[in-house]
């Protein structure tokens, strides 16, 4: 089990982190030590010293962190079998084991005034209430996500109602249907998918070849009423079907290709798509042209379903996600890049 499949349990059960991202550890790693800060900055007693006290908390709350990262990363596989509050048991009983262990061996250099066990529990207790806001944290982004997820099916949902869209997909239909009766046939059936698919309850995380199967779709629909005036040319390098993004991920992104760039173009135009694999890394790229005098776009519309994009590729991967936009006088470009990963069997 992967990764992908950790990704899209927690979130459909909002569930635990995924303690094997990069974006997790780092965020772990910065609110711990702000937490260190701050419970130095409650038991100080003057400003000098804050930092002796910083430093006898980061002590002890660095080696607690740093441990249970590590374990947790290697029970990652065995976290996402459990439901969500067995998991958040699972590991704040993990952290007041570590945390009690690490201050009892500490010896002296946790040494503190008052009773040991006193100290002990207190440790304990404060380890579980940090490990409990984090964790309080986490979920609250993985809510968020599922909010981004919804409304990135909305959009998609409303641009196929859309009347320019909708009614120009008809009208081409029934000019077809008596000389193209299998191209009309197939072209209903491709906008009743694209429906299906916006409608759908799906995961976070889908096939690559479902998401270029819907594109291709999609682009079907808009040639045929476009005609000539649309062309795309797909370059696909080292990347099989089934590796996993974001779900209406690539989708709209040749949505605002078309509308903002091709459409308004009298001559038209071709759009670029690169999907390609470097490593870990899996790279998309979506260029297109557009009018040199439309200084206004991309106008709200686009920048909304770009925002979301942007926001369910951090709320998924975190660091380990990047999303870039590179516009000119006559051409519109949209960078991503994400971690690699492929759906396995349990």
């Amino acid at each position: 089990m992967n990764e992908a499949r950790s990704i899209k349990q927690n979130s459909a059960s909002d569930a635990l982190p995924n303690f094997r991202n990069l974006g997790v550890t780092l965020r772990i790693l910065l609110i711990g030590n702000a937490a260190a800060l701050f419970v130095a900055i409650l038991q100080a007693g003057g400003w000098l010293d804050i930092l002796m006290q910083t430093v006898q908390v980061a002590a002890l709350i660095t080696p607690v962190i740093l441990s249970s990262l590590l374990l947790l990363w290697l029970g990652q596989p065995w976290l996402i079998q459990l439901s969500y509050w067995r998991g958040v048991l699972a590991v704040n009983v993990l952290v007041c084991i570590l945390t009690l262990f690490i201050y009892y061996f500490g010896g002296a250099l946790y040494e503190q005034s008052g009773e040991l066990y006193f100290n002990l529990m207190r440790c304990v207790l404060l380890g579980a209430a940090a490990c409990s806001l984090m964790l309080m944290y986490f979920r609250l982004r993985a809510k968020i996500l599922s909010h981004a997820r919804d409304d990135a099916r909305l959009q998609v949902l409303r641009a196929r109602i859309r009347p320019h869209f909708l009614y120009n997909t008809i009208n081409a239909v029934l000019g077809i249907v008596r000389t193209q009766p299998r191209q009309a046939e197939t072209a209903l059936e491709d906008m009743a998918d694209l429906f299906r698919m916006a409608m759908a309850d799906e995961q976070d995380l889908v096939p690559l070849g479902r998401e270029v199967s819907l594109s291709r779709q999609y682009l079907a629909l808009e040639q045929l009423r476009m005609g000539e005036r649309l062309t795309v040319d797909w370059k696909i390098q080292d990347v099989p079907d089934d590796a996993q993004v974001p779900v209406l991920l690539l989708q709209p992104l040749l949505e605002n290709a078309v509308y903002h760039g091709i459409e308004p173009l009298v001559e038209g135009g071709c759009i670029q798509v690169l999907l390609r694999r470097n490593g870990g890394v899996l790279q998309i790229v979506v260029e297109n042209p557009c009018a040199p005098q439309s200084d206004i776009w991309p106008h709200a519309g686009n920048k909304i379903a770009l925002q979301n994009i942007r926001e369910r590729l951090a709320l998924l991967f975190d660091a380990e996600a990047s999303y870039q936009v590179t516009s000119g006088s006559d051409f519109y470009r949209v960078e991503i890049a994400l971690p690699y990963m492929r759906e396995k069997a349990i």
